[in-house]
């Protein structure tokens, strides 16, 4: 596995977007959100080696955000609502903007300030809680951190016979 080329950006998330994509499972606002959201998540995030994938956090629209047709110059139409989001996010996590961190040292970060259940706090207001989705990803992730070694990818490593 080679490692991320360095002069690659990172990827610009603000702070409930971490979640959203641990989350994520193909379904978004609209045509051309879902194909950027699938690109950055799947193509970036989940692929082999995603894991090193860098991420700085930002106050405002982000790289998810880019597409999406709430969003309105750097903000969003709905932006009490996504203030609110990112509020609890940042505080879950002990994010600021213009912190720097891998795909994986987020994911062990999600572990380790995150537990099952907690979304219902965190992602008050967030209409795509009630799927289910992000709570099942939660749960896949803590129990990959607890029942088995992870790689560098967050991934189980399958042991051998």
């Amino acid at each position: 596995m080679s490692p991320r080329p360095s002069h690659l950006p990172p990827v610009r998330f603000r702070p409930h977007h971490f979640l959203c994509a641990l989350g994520y499972d193909g379904h978004g606002y609209a045509p051309d959100f879902t194909a950027n959201m699938t690109a950055i998540v799947m193509g970036q995030l989940r692929r082999h080696g995603g894991g090193r994938t860098m991420i700085e956090v930002t106050g405002t629209a982000d790289d998810i955000c880019a597409p999406c047709p709430h969003r309105r110059s750097a903000g969003c139409d709905q932006q009490a609502r996504i203030d609110k989001l990112d509020a609890a996010h940042a505080a879950a996590l002990d994010l600021s903007p213009g912190d720097r961190l891998s795909w994986d040292e987020a994911q062990a970060r999600i572990v380790d300030r995150i537990k099952p259940g907690d979304l219902t706090r965190v992602c008050d207001g967030c209409q795509w809680l009630r799927y289910g989705m992000c709570e099942a990803a939660l749960a896949r992730l803590h129990g990959a951190a607890t029942t088995a070694p992870l790689t560098p990818d967050a991934r189980p490593v399958k042991e051998q016979p």
